[in-house]
């Protein structure tokens, strides 16, 4: 007999009655009439998925977005807003494409967006210092909408109110100082981020609000008596010299305040690259018994230096920084002596720079001491050659013991 034929036979009661049994992945060596059987007990398929393969999760769906509401508007503050900045109105959930649109007073040009939950206003050229904006938000019926049917329209409309702040004092030195009418340069601390491109009106007047940081340095060699005088970020002499000079140079009423045409015509002088014509001049007169002077430098050079007369005791000249106000090449000067006697003198290029006092040319026997009714007094010759460069807005300082 045939080992196949005594397996055929016997190995089905061979396996009933020895009752042997494969373990899992074992091999068990089964004897049947003298010949070997090897046995594999095999997994069943049901086996070999759990112990095989990780167990299947399925995401839930998102639930749908629920009734459309307001998350946040921006500007969020009441007050010292950037007029030029975006308006901004962020929702609980994305809009739809052609959903009511919220309004603006007063009306300024610029467009509406929509992406996603929020909706933007940028301007063209934002809103003016001072403005009280109202924004309205539409609900109701025709209330801004959802893209989601479970969204809806917003319930209930929503009015937002917000005034616009002042104009910086330091964007006023950046500009002044990049047109020329500044004895200083001014280094943006990111120039990649602080660049504005030309005829981006709306990013210049947001810079007016919120300037780009930076620092100034003073060009040239002029003396401490001006630069100490320096105040970034506030208020100084040299800031009300150089706002009289641009307004002289725009054809402006001259009063050394940055108003709002001031601000008007410096944002488009900016523009247009309409640097100061003058450069910078600055006068120095250094006042006492003996050898008195006048000095002044033009663009960080020193041009002048020459023999000066201040005024006497019962006249004297006041120390102090001003600007020039007035400029005259010939007048005859008018007033009263200490005696009390009337004169009327005739005086050639004249420039005044605080209530009477001017610099100008006259004759006098000498010069370098108290001796004028407290104007600052040259010889005619040098007071033509240095009055082109006592231009309005020209600062003038006298420093010395008084008469």
């Amino acid at each position: 007999m045939s080992f196949l034929g005594s397996v055929g036979r016997y190995g089905a009661a061979v396996f009933r009655h020895r009752g042997i049994a494969a373990t899992a992945g074992a091999a068990a060596l089964v004897v049947v009439a003298g010949g070997a059987f090897a046995a594999i007990h095999q997994r069943s398929g049901h086996e070999s998925l759990a112990s095989d393969s990780s167990p299947v999760t399925h995401a839930k769906p998102a639930p749908p977005p629920g009734p459309l509401h307001i998350v946040s508007v921006s500007p969020a503050s009441k007050r010292g807003v950037n007029g030029g900045a975006p308006i901004k109105v962020t929702f609980s959930s994305a809009l739809a494409a052609q959903t009511p649109l919220p309004s603006l007073s007063p009306k300024i040009a610029g467009d509406w967006q929509v992406s996603g939950d929020t909706a933007t206003f940028t301007p063209t050229v934002g809103y003016q210092p001072g403005t009280t904006v109202t924004l309205k938000i539409p609900g109701g019926q025709a209330g801004m909408t959802g893209a989601a049917k479970s969204a809806g329209v917003l319930k209930t409309a929503r009015t937002v109110r917000f005034t616009t702040g002042s104009f910086s004092a330091l964007r006023l030195q950046q500009l002044l100082t990049e047109l020329g009418y500044l004895p200083l340069s001014w280094t943006p601390a990111d120039p990649a981020a602080t660049q504005i491109a030309d005829g981006d009106a709306n990013a210049q007047l947001a810079a007016a609000y919120d300037p780009p940081a930076g620092s100034f340095a003073f060009k040239g060699g002029y003396p401490a008596d001006l630069t100490s005088q320096w105040r970034a970020g506030k208020d100084n002499m040299l800031d009300a010299g150089a706002i009289r000079a641009f307004e002289n140079n725009q054809g402006l009423t001259m009063d050394g305040v940055a108003g709002a045409s001031v601000w008007a015509h410096l944002l488009t002088a900016v523009a247009k690259h309409q640097a100061n014509p003058d450069g910078y001049t600055y006068a120095l007169t250094t006042q006492g018994s003996s050898n008195e002077s006048l000095q002044v430098w033009h663009n960080g050079k020193r041009i002048l230096n020459t023999p000066a007369n201040t005024g006497i005791p019962a006249s004297p000249t006041a120390d102090g920084t001003y600007p020039v106000y007035e400029r005259l090449s010939f007048q005859i000067m008018k007033g009263t002596n200490p005696d009390g006697s009337k004169y009327a003198d005739p005086v050639s290029w004249i420039a005044y720079f605080n209530g009477g006092d001017a610099v100008h040319g006259f004759y006098r026997y000498s010069y370098g001491w108290y001796q004028s009714l407290g104007c600052v007094e040259l010889p005619p010759d040098t007071a033509q050659r240095i009055w082109p460069y006592l231009t309005y807005g020209t600062l003038v300082t006298v420093r010395g013991p008084v008469a």
